[in-house]
Protein backbone atom coordinates (compact mmCIF):
# COMPACT_ATOMS: atom_id res chain seq x y z
CA UNK A 1 0.00 0.00 0.00
CA UNK A 2 1.17 3.18 -1.39
CA UNK A 3 1.84 6.10 1.96
CA UNK A 4 0.84 9.44 2.08
CA UNK A 5 4.78 10.76 1.20
CA UNK A 6 4.18 8.34 -2.48
CA UNK A 7 0.38 9.56 -3.40
CA UNK A 8 1.73 13.23 -3.42
CA UNK A 9 4.66 12.38 -5.25
CA UNK A 10 2.26 10.98 -7.60
CA UNK A 11 -0.07 13.95 -8.03
CA UNK A 12 2.71 16.12 -8.23
CA UNK A 13 4.25 14.45 -11.56
CA UNK A 14 0.67 14.33 -12.76
CA UNK A 15 0.84 16.77 -15.64
CA UNK A 16 -2.56 18.46 -16.08
CA UNK A 17 -4.10 20.69 -18.59
CA UNK A 18 -6.97 22.53 -18.27
CA UNK A 19 -9.52 23.68 -21.02
CA UNK A 20 -11.56 26.47 -19.56
CA UNK A 21 -12.81 30.16 -21.01
CA UNK A 22 -10.49 33.08 -20.47
CA UNK A 23 -10.58 34.61 -17.28
CA UNK A 24 -10.49 38.21 -18.48
CA UNK A 25 -13.80 38.99 -18.62
CA UNK A 26 -14.66 42.23 -20.84
CA UNK A 27 -17.94 43.16 -19.61
CA UNK A 28 -18.22 43.03 -15.83
CA UNK A 29 -22.31 43.71 -16.11
CA UNK A 30 -22.33 39.90 -18.12
CA UNK A 31 -23.25 38.16 -14.48
CA UNK A 32 -22.81 34.83 -16.73
CA UNK A 33 -19.34 35.06 -17.91
CA UNK A 34 -18.19 36.72 -14.57
CA UNK A 35 -19.67 33.68 -12.71
CA UNK A 36 -18.05 31.08 -15.23
CA UNK A 37 -14.83 33.31 -14.96
CA UNK A 38 -14.76 32.56 -10.91
CA UNK A 39 -15.83 28.95 -11.65
CA UNK A 40 -12.48 28.92 -13.79
CA UNK A 41 -10.19 30.60 -11.04
CA UNK A 42 -11.72 28.38 -8.33
CA UNK A 43 -10.87 25.17 -9.79
CA UNK A 44 -7.56 26.54 -10.68
CA UNK A 45 -6.71 27.12 -7.15
CA UNK A 46 -8.13 23.83 -5.62
CA UNK A 47 -6.02 21.91 -7.96
CA UNK A 48 -2.87 23.90 -6.68
CA UNK A 49 -4.15 23.62 -3.26
CA UNK A 50 -3.83 19.89 -3.77
CA UNK A 51 -0.74 19.56 -5.13
CA UNK A 52 -0.93 19.25 -8.80
CA UNK A 53 1.16 20.20 -11.44
CA UNK A 54 -0.99 22.49 -13.74
CA UNK A 55 0.72 23.14 -16.80
CA UNK A 56 -1.65 25.09 -18.84
CA UNK A 57 -5.05 26.56 -19.57
CA UNK A 58 -6.10 26.48 -23.28
CA UNK A 59 -9.13 27.67 -24.87
CA UNK A 60 -11.00 25.53 -26.26
CA UNK A 61 -10.49 26.33 -30.36
CA UNK A 62 -8.99 24.59 -33.41
CA UNK A 63 -5.46 24.87 -31.96
CA UNK A 64 -6.37 23.05 -29.33
CA UNK A 65 -4.95 19.19 -30.74
CA UNK A 66 -1.59 20.70 -31.35
CA UNK A 67 -1.04 22.14 -28.07
CA UNK A 68 -2.21 19.20 -26.36
CA UNK A 69 -0.25 17.76 -28.76
CA UNK A 70 3.18 19.48 -27.69
CA UNK A 71 2.12 19.50 -24.03
CA UNK A 72 1.90 15.67 -23.77
CA UNK A 73 -0.71 16.27 -20.65
CA UNK A 74 -1.40 13.08 -18.34
CA UNK A 75 -4.99 14.40 -17.54
CA UNK A 76 -7.01 16.97 -18.97
CA UNK A 77 -10.14 19.08 -16.96
CA UNK A 78 -12.82 20.28 -19.48
CA UNK A 79 -14.46 23.57 -17.06
CA UNK A 80 -17.56 24.44 -18.60
CA UNK A 81 -21.19 24.12 -18.42
CA UNK A 82 -22.59 20.80 -19.96
CA UNK A 83 -24.25 22.51 -22.67
CA UNK A 84 -21.14 23.93 -24.07
CA UNK A 85 -20.45 20.91 -25.82
CA UNK A 86 -17.88 22.91 -28.49
CA UNK A 87 -15.37 22.89 -25.54
CA UNK A 88 -15.71 18.91 -24.64
CA UNK A 89 -15.73 18.09 -28.69
CA UNK A 90 -12.59 19.77 -29.28
CA UNK A 91 -10.74 18.10 -26.80
CA UNK A 92 -12.14 14.57 -27.52
CA UNK A 93 -10.62 15.52 -31.19
CA UNK A 94 -7.37 16.25 -29.81
CA UNK A 95 -7.23 12.89 -28.15
CA UNK A 96 -8.61 10.69 -30.73
CA UNK A 97 -5.17 9.50 -31.46
CA UNK A 98 -3.71 9.17 -27.85
CA UNK A 99 -5.75 8.65 -25.40
CA UNK A 100 -6.20 10.31 -21.73
CA UNK A 101 -8.48 10.70 -19.10
CA UNK A 102 -10.76 13.65 -19.31
CA UNK A 103 -12.79 15.17 -16.44
CA UNK A 104 -15.79 17.69 -16.75
CA UNK A 105 -16.29 19.93 -14.23
CA UNK A 106 -19.67 21.64 -14.45
CA UNK A 107 -22.08 23.73 -12.74
CA UNK A 108 -25.23 22.40 -14.81
CA UNK A 109 -27.14 20.05 -12.82
CA UNK A 110 -29.10 18.60 -16.47
CA UNK A 111 -27.87 14.97 -16.09
CA UNK A 112 -29.03 14.13 -19.09
CA UNK A 113 -25.51 14.56 -21.26
CA UNK A 114 -23.87 12.44 -18.56
CA UNK A 115 -23.96 8.94 -20.47
CA UNK A 116 -23.36 10.35 -23.71
CA UNK A 117 -20.01 12.43 -21.92
CA UNK A 118 -19.22 9.31 -21.06
CA UNK A 119 -19.43 7.52 -24.22
CA UNK A 120 -16.94 9.84 -26.22
CA UNK A 121 -14.59 9.25 -23.30
CA UNK A 122 -15.09 11.57 -20.36
CA UNK A 123 -13.74 9.23 -17.44
CA UNK A 124 -15.42 12.02 -14.55
CA UNK A 125 -18.40 14.10 -15.28
CA UNK A 126 -18.82 16.18 -12.30
CA UNK A 127 -21.04 18.77 -11.04
CA UNK A 128 -20.33 21.46 -8.65
CA UNK A 129 -17.41 19.70 -7.84
CA UNK A 130 -14.95 22.33 -7.09
CA UNK A 131 -14.17 22.49 -3.68
CA UNK A 132 -10.35 21.93 -3.10
CA UNK A 133 -11.32 18.40 -0.86
CA UNK A 134 -13.54 17.17 -3.70
CA UNK A 135 -10.58 17.78 -6.54
CA UNK A 136 -7.78 14.68 -5.61
CA UNK A 137 -10.21 11.77 -5.17
CA UNK A 138 -12.20 12.87 -7.75
CA UNK A 139 -8.94 12.81 -10.06
CA UNK A 140 -7.90 9.59 -8.16
CA UNK A 141 -10.74 7.94 -9.50
CA UNK A 142 -10.99 9.02 -13.28
CA UNK A 143 -7.49 8.11 -13.45
CA UNK A 144 -8.33 4.53 -11.96
CA UNK A 145 -11.18 4.39 -14.43
CA UNK A 146 -9.12 5.44 -17.65
CA UNK A 147 -6.59 2.83 -16.63
CA UNK A 148 -9.17 -0.02 -16.07
CA UNK A 149 -10.86 0.94 -19.68
CA UNK A 150 -7.40 1.05 -20.96
CA UNK A 151 -6.34 -2.35 -19.65
CA UNK A 152 -10.29 -3.81 -21.36
CA UNK A 153 -8.69 -2.21 -24.49
CA UNK A 154 -6.07 -3.95 -24.62
CA UNK A 155 -7.18 -7.18 -23.58
CA UNK A 156 -9.94 -6.60 -26.24
CA UNK A 157 -7.41 -6.00 -29.00
CA UNK A 158 -5.04 -8.62 -27.91
CA UNK A 159 -7.88 -11.18 -27.62
CA UNK A 160 -8.80 -10.29 -31.67
CA UNK A 161 -5.72 -10.19 -32.59
CA UNK A 162 -4.87 -13.44 -31.49
CA UNK A 163 -8.01 -14.82 -33.15
CA UNK A 164 -7.33 -13.07 -36.41
CA UNK A 165 -4.10 -14.89 -36.33
CA UNK A 166 -5.62 -18.62 -35.30
CA UNK A 167 -7.75 -17.43 -37.96
CA UNK A 168 -4.94 -17.48 -40.95
CA UNK A 169 -2.63 -19.94 -39.67
CA UNK A 170 -5.84 -21.88 -40.49
CA UNK A 171 -6.33 -20.99 -43.70
CA UNK A 172 -2.83 -21.82 -44.13
CA UNK A 173 -2.87 -24.97 -43.01
CA UNK A 174 -5.79 -25.78 -44.84
CA UNK A 175 -3.78 -24.89 -48.19
CA UNK A 176 -1.21 -26.79 -47.30
CA UNK A 177 -3.36 -29.53 -46.91
CA UNK A 178 -5.27 -29.80 -49.77
CA UNK A 179 -2.30 -28.61 -52.30
CA UNK A 180 0.44 -30.73 -50.99
CA UNK A 181 -1.55 -33.71 -49.30
CA UNK A 182 -0.57 -32.88 -45.65
CA UNK A 183 -2.56 -33.89 -42.53
CA UNK A 184 -3.28 -31.23 -39.92
CA UNK A 185 -0.59 -32.10 -37.98
CA UNK A 186 1.87 -32.45 -40.97
CA UNK A 187 1.08 -28.80 -42.31
CA UNK A 188 1.03 -26.96 -38.71
CA UNK A 189 4.65 -28.79 -38.22
CA UNK A 190 5.74 -27.18 -41.42
CA UNK A 191 4.61 -23.80 -40.75
CA UNK A 192 6.21 -23.75 -37.68
CA UNK A 193 9.10 -24.98 -38.51
CA UNK A 194 9.99 -22.29 -41.65
CA UNK A 195 8.33 -19.68 -38.64
CA UNK A 196 11.27 -20.52 -36.76
CA UNK A 197 13.88 -21.15 -39.17
CA UNK A 198 13.57 -17.55 -40.21
CA UNK A 199 12.92 -15.92 -36.87
CA UNK A 200 8.83 -14.92 -37.92
CA UNK A 201 5.29 -15.84 -35.92
CA UNK A 202 3.19 -18.69 -37.33
CA UNK A 203 1.03 -15.70 -38.57
CA UNK A 204 3.28 -14.43 -40.03
CA UNK A 205 4.10 -17.40 -42.20
CA UNK A 206 1.01 -18.28 -42.71
CA UNK A 207 -0.11 -14.79 -44.18
CA UNK A 208 3.21 -15.20 -46.76
CA UNK A 209 1.99 -18.75 -47.62
CA UNK A 210 -1.66 -17.48 -48.45
CA UNK A 211 -0.02 -14.35 -50.23
CA UNK A 212 1.81 -16.42 -52.57
CA UNK A 213 -1.14 -19.18 -53.23
CA UNK A 214 -2.74 -15.97 -54.26
CA UNK A 215 0.23 -14.58 -56.69
CA UNK A 216 0.47 -18.28 -58.20
CA UNK A 217 -3.37 -18.77 -58.29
Amino acid sequence: MKSKSQKSKKHEALRIVVVAPDLDVQDTGDDHAVSQAERSRALRIGLLESGFNLIATLPADVFLADRISQLQPDLIIVDAESEARDALEHVVFATRDERRPIVLFTDDNDTTHVRDALAVGVSAYIVDGLSSTRIRPILDVAMARFEYEERLRDERDDARNALQERTVVDRAKALLMERQGLSEKEAFTKLRKIAMDKGLKMAEVAQRTLDMADLLS
